[in-house]
């Protein structure tokens, strides 16, 4: 049976950092008041000349670096973001222009925070169904130009970034993604959206989130899709070697790992020095996991991640 198996991993951050101490000489908060609630210290921010696709475009290099292949063997490129460079085209097509993938088809995915889990579900389809061999997916943001810096409940939270991740087809038993488990539930948007849009206002708006909402759904809802997940792969929850979540909050990744009873140890946790990079915050963390060798071959590791529509879903794979 063929399988998508990721070979590789990149990452970027753009230079500029914000700290707390930053951010409350400008909104009414602290360092103590930001850590003790989300667990965040730092956020790095794009410069006005940096986009989306050039945080994608640097990750991607790094990915392609690390996979020893060449833009032109990668027969597919998607890219989770809830911030194009335009409305159209895709920030895909852009980032294949950049990095002469000629060979490439391309296209974006917008499930926000879901955003990377979704891409690297569709990836995987591609593959298993022998269209592709070889697929490039990022999850990238600039997600500080939809910020209101203003608002003390929000702007604490997120950062830009970039994460990537070459997929090529294996049929080795014991490799590649196992189960993927994708959910959405409308009802629940207002929870958690932009307060423009451009059909509704032609505007960006900025983020609104009713906080305890998220929460109360975040916990419940990731950790039923990992449950979930390891059903349909045959799994046990005690059989996870690595938990990967979305970067969201420190208070939602302790609670889900108290109710998966999943050990501090075995979660990948980064979002103290970038915050909430939205689709951004998976492929980065997997790729300072990667970087440190926390990873051997054979890990069962599942990814999680929740974001606005509500969307969130579940990714269980060997390493």
């Amino acid at each position: 049976m063929i399988k998508a198996k990721i070979i590789a991993t990149g990452s970027y951050l753009p230079s500029k950092i914000v700290s707390n101490f930053d951010l409350s000489k400008t909104v009414d908060t602290t360092d103590e008041w930001i850590v003790e609630r989300t667990g965040i210290k730092n956020r790095h921010l794009a410069s006005k000349d940096e986009l989306t696709s050039d945080l994608a475009f640097h990750a991607s290099k790094n990915a392609l670096a690390n996979a020893k292949i060449n833009a032109d063997e990668i027969e597919l490129i998607i890219v989770a973001t809830t911030t194009p460079d335009l409305t159209f085209p895709a920030t895909a097509t852009i980032l294949q222009n950049k990095l002469k993938a000629k060979n490439a088809f391309a296209f974006d995915i917008q499930a926000v925070c879901s955003g990377f889990v979704y891409a690297l579900n569709i990836a995987n389809n591609f593959i298993q169904t022998k269209q592709v061999k070889n697929a490039l997916v990022v999850g990238a943001e600039t997600i500080s130009r939809i910020v209101d810096w203003q608002d003390r409940n929000t702007c604490v939270l997120f950062g830009d970034g970039a994460g990537a991740v070459i997929l090529k087809a294996t049929e080795e038993e014991n490799s590649g993604i196992l189960a993927c488990k994708l959910s959405s539930d409308g009802s629940l948007c207002d929870i958690l959206k932009t307060s423009d849009g451009v059909s509704s206002s032609q505007k960006t708006g900025y983020i609104t989130m009713q906080g305890k909402d998220v929460f109360k759904h975040a916990v419940e809802k990731m950790s039923q899709s990992v449950i979930d997940t390891l059903g349909l792969a045959n799994l046990q929850i005690s059989d996870i070697d690595y938990l990967v979540p979305h970067q969201a909050n420190m208070r939602i990744l302790t609670s889900v790992a108290n109710k998966l009873k999943l050990s501090p140890e075995k979660i990948i946790i980064t979002l103290a020095n970038h915050g909430n990079t939205s689709a951004g915050s998976i492929p980065l963390a997997l790729d300072f996991a990667n970087n440190a060798k926390k990873f051997k071959t054979g890990d069962l590791i599942i990814l999680e991640a929740l974001g606005g529509g509500l969307t969130w879903g579940s990714i269980a794979l060997r390493w």
